[in-house]
């Protein structure tokens, strides 16, 4: 990553800010074993491979009746003997002649000689025999052996970030312990002598970090192991001081995330800090909200006893923060984590309202997306200030305006990002 050129002091587009970021990952490689059970959210560092089948043998997939289906695509009416009964995990161990059947649940073992099963509701019981008005094909509601997984298939691929179902399925062939990347270490903190704990009295002038916590929520979505360093005051030995702790000692952050003192203000110090502990590849993005946006990393070359970290300085604005980490740094995050990135879900929406945009940068509008009669549509949340926290939270998607488009009139066609999974 090359220090900041004169070029950067131009606004960059998103994607090319993407490239940038992409061009100066290089991803975790660490693996552990852990448990099953603590294995929700963290990243597979192998190929899941399965050692045996899925379903480990032919099964019921029906209450009903086990037979033989007499080989062809099926017979007419029959009348058959009942000689038996299989329960899931008490499997039916006799003979089945072609006049007989076997009562089975869902999930027990076929018995042998039977490649059928008839549902209860579509038999009528007779005693102990049971008449089959219909015709019975081969397979009829039976679950082959392997037809799930078969052994030796990759059950879960690496890269995966570990799902509830995924603990299911690891669950199903076996996999008490599984092997993960370690998980990424990301020191965080806020910027500003005006920000206060929540515990602290306001004076005049001040305000609640609320940055903080809304980030920390963010990245222990993400599967991140959190470094919560506090707030720093706008002073740029502080600031300094700062981003070489999280980068050393017992920290060791991969990437280090601060919210605030990125813009041009003169006391906003975060861009000069970086170049004097790393380098800079660019400080302002093409975008609304989010445009002071810095970028780079730390480089501890001077006997710390660290390691060289991501930096990724915010917007101090709540709404600017919150679009900037869902634009750029969650994909970022997730490659250096090791995990395989799936893109953000993106709608079609039909927009109610005109918006008003210049060509030149992409913007994003917080949005209300619903259901009407005619499909989905969508609506700003009302006023559009980066500082307005509110308005997010009313939200539950972000419209996405892309860098050319200009003016939306109303009953156009816009992208959206659901919120849902996000914030």
């Amino acid at each position: 990553m090359s220090a900041t050129s004169p070029q950067d002091d131009a606004s960059l587009r998103l994607g090319e800010a993407k490239r940038r970021i992409d061009d100066a990952i290089v991803a975790i490689v660490d693996v552990e074993s852990i448990p099953l059970g603590a294995a929700l959210g963290r990243v597979l560092a192998h190929d899941l491979i399965s050692p045996i089948d899925v379903p480990a043998h032919h099964a019921a997939a029906m209450d009903g009746y086990a037979l033989h289906s007499g080989g062809g695509s099926g017979t007419g009416a029959s009348r058959r003997r009942i000689v038996g009964r299989a329960l899931a995990g008490e499997p039916y161990t006799g003979s089945v002649e072609p006049d007989e059947c076997v009562r089975i649940m869902t999930g027990a073992m076929m018995p042998r000689g039977c490649d059928a099963v008839v549902p209860q509701e579509e038999a009528i019981a007779h005693g102990d025999e049971v008449e089959f008005p219909g015709s019975v094909r081969v397979d009829q509601h039976r679950r082959r052996a392997g037809e799930d997984l078969a052994r030796g298939a990759v059950a879960i691929e690496r890269g995966r970030r570990i799902t509830p179902s995924d603990l299911g399925l690891a669950a199903s062939i076996g996999a008490s312990t599984i092997s993960v990347l370690r998980r990424l270490r990301v020191a965080v903190f806020s910027t500003g002598t005006e920000l206060r704990a929540l515990d602290q009295v306001l004076e005049q002038g001040s305000v609640h970090d609320s940055n903080r916590y809304t980030l920390i929520g963010m990245l222990e979505r993400l599967g991140a192991e959190v470094i919560d360093l506090g707030i720093v005051g706008d002073d740029r030995d502080a600031l300094e001081a700062a981003l070489k702790h999280a980068c050393s000692g017992p920290i060791r952050a991969d990437a280090v995330i601060t919210s605030g003192g990125v813009s041009a203000g003169d006391a906003d110090y975060t861009r000069e800090v970086m170049r004097n502990t790393g380098r800079v590849s660019f400080w302002k993005l093409a975008i609304k909200p989010g445009r002071p946006m810095a970028f780079g990393s730390i480089d501890l070359a001077d006997g710390h006893q660290g390691r060289s970290a991501l930096l990724f300085g915010l917007p101090g604005n709540p709404v600017a923060m919150m679009v900037v980490f869902h634009a750029l740094v969650r994909d970022a995050l997730l490659k250096l984590m090791g995990a395989r990135v799936d893109p953000l879900a993106c709608l079609q929406l039909v927009c109610d309202t005109r918006l008003s945009k210049p060509a030149g940068r992409t913007e994003f509008v917080r949005g209300i997306a619903f259901r009407a009669e005619d499909g989905w549509h969508v609506r700003p949340t009302g006023a559009q200030g980066s500082s307005m926290l509110r308005s997010m939270s009313q939200a539950n998607c972000l419209i996405v305006l892309d860098h050319d488009r200009g003016d939306v009139m109303a009953g156009e066609i816009v992208e959206a990002w659901p919120f849902e999974g996000l914030v």
